[in-house]
C-alpha cells in the first residue's frame, strides 16, 4: 500500500486548485462547503487542472466519502483534467435532509452544484453506487454530461447483489467503528457466511483511523436508506439510449458486483469500451487504481472534446 492520509482534511479550503499533503506524495486536495440553492450545503473537493482542461465530477460509492473513494486518483487526475469530487448526500459532510435518499437527489444535487461553479458540462465519473448517480444524470440532465466513466458498477441490481455490496463495503470501510459496526449488524448472517472477508493487504492503521473519521460524519437513516434504493435500482428500461462516450471499467476479482454483471452494463449501452482492473470492490484503495481508471478517462475525454488530448508524458510519471 503506498503512504496513507494521516490528518482528516479540513472543512474549509484556500483558493481551488491548492492542495495539503496529507500524503507523502500523493497531496489530498483540500475541501470546501459549497450552497446549493433550495437543496442544502455540501462538501467539494477541487484541483483546477490545466488550463481549459476537461472537467471530471467524481462521483464516490456507497459507505465511502470523495476523500475515501478517490485519494489514489486526485493528483494524477488533475495534471489532465479539471477535478470535481462531491460528498453525497447523507454521506461524509454532503447534504443532510429529512426527505428520503434517493439516487436521483444525488444527480440534481451534483447538477446544481455544477451551476454554482458555472461549469457548462463534464464527464462523470461513477464508482459503485455512483455508476447510477452518474447514468441519472445523463437522464436527467443530458446537456452537463459530456461522457460516462463507469467503474464497478452496474445499471441493475439483482437479489443478492446488494447484500454482497453491504458486507463487501462494510468489511472494507474501516468496519471497526461504531457507524460502520451499527450497518454490519443488519446483514443476514447468512450472506455473511457466504462470503470471503476483503483482505485488508496490511493496511497502516492511520488510514483506518482517518477513513473511521470520515464514516462517522454518516448520517446512519440516509446511508441505510441509500443502501436501499441501490438494491431497488434498475435502468434497463433506458439504459441503451446512452448516446455519449462511455468507458466501462471492470473491476475482475469483484465479489461484490461481479464481472459478468459488469461487463453487461457495457454490453447495453452503444459503443460503450470496457477496461479491466486486477482487483476486487475496493480498488479504490490500491496504488494500481489510477492507471486504468484515467486511461478510461483519457478515451472518453478525447471523444467527447475533439483536438484535446492527454499529456501522456506527465501520465507515464504518474
Amino acid at each position: 500500500m503506498p503512504s496513507i492520509l494521516r490528518n482528516p482534511p479540513a472543512d474549509h479550503a484556500p483558493p481551488v486548485g491548492d492542495v495539503r499533503p496529507h500524503v507523502a506524495g500523493l497531496p489530498i486536495p483540500m475541501g470546501r462547503r459549497v450552497e446549493l440553492p433550495g437543496r442544502g450545503t455540501t462538501f467539494v473537493r477541487e484541483m483546477q487542472g490545466p488550463p481549459g482542461a476537461p472537467v471530471l465530477v467524481l462521483i464516490h460509492g456507497w459507505v465511502a466519502s470523495a476523500g475515501i473513494n478517490w485519494y489514489q486518483v486526485f493528483e494524477p487526475a488533475s495534471r489532465h483534467f479539471r477535478v470535481i469530487a462531491p460528498d453525497l448526500r447523507g454521506h461524509g459532510r454532503g447534504i443532510r435532509s429529512r426527505r428520503r435518499f434517493r439516487l436521483a437527489d444525488c444527480a440534481d444535487d451534483i447538477a446544481v452544484l455544477l451551476d454554482v461553479l458555472d461549469v457548462p458540462s463534464a464527464i462523470m465519473v461513477g464508482y459503485s453506487m455512483g455508476g447510477p448517480v452518474a447514468q441519472l444524470l445523463w437522464k436527467r440532465h443530458r446537456t452537463k454530461v459530456d461522457g460516462l466513466v463507469l467503474c464497478a458498477t452496474s445499471h441493475r441490481f439483482v437479489p443478492g447483489m446488494r447484500e454482497r455490496l453491504i458486507f463487501t463495503t462494510l468489511m472494507a470501510a474501516a468496519a471497526g467503528t461504531s457507524r460502520a459496526g451499527q450497518l454490519f449488524t443488519l446483514l443476514p448472517r447468512s450472506i455473511a457466511r457466504q462470503l470471503t472477508p476483503v483482505n485488508p493487504r496490511g493496511r497502516p492503521g492511520t488510514l483506518q483511523r482517518w477513513a473511521a473519521a470520515e464514516i462517522r460524519r454518516h448520517d446512519l437513516r440516509m446511508v441505510l436508506e441509500a443502501g436501499h434504493a441501490i438494491g431497488h435500482y434498475n435502468a434497463g428500461r433506458w439504459i441503451g439510449s446512452i448516446d455519449v462516450p462511455t468507458a466501462v471499467v471492470v473491476t475482475t476479482k469483484d465479489r461484490a458486483l461481479t464481472p459478468g454483471e459488469q461487463a453487461k452494463l457495457a454490453f447495453a449501452i452503444p459503443h460503450a469500451t470496457i477496461h479491466r482492473i486486477e482487483d476486487g470492490h475496493v480498488a479504490c484503495v490500491s496504488a494500481e487504481f489510477a492507471p486504468p481508471l484515467l486511461d478510461a478517462c483519457f478515451e472518453v475525454a478525447v471523444k467527447a472534446h475533439p483536438g484535446w488530448s492527454p499529456n501522456r508524458r506527465s501520465a507515464d510519471r504518474g
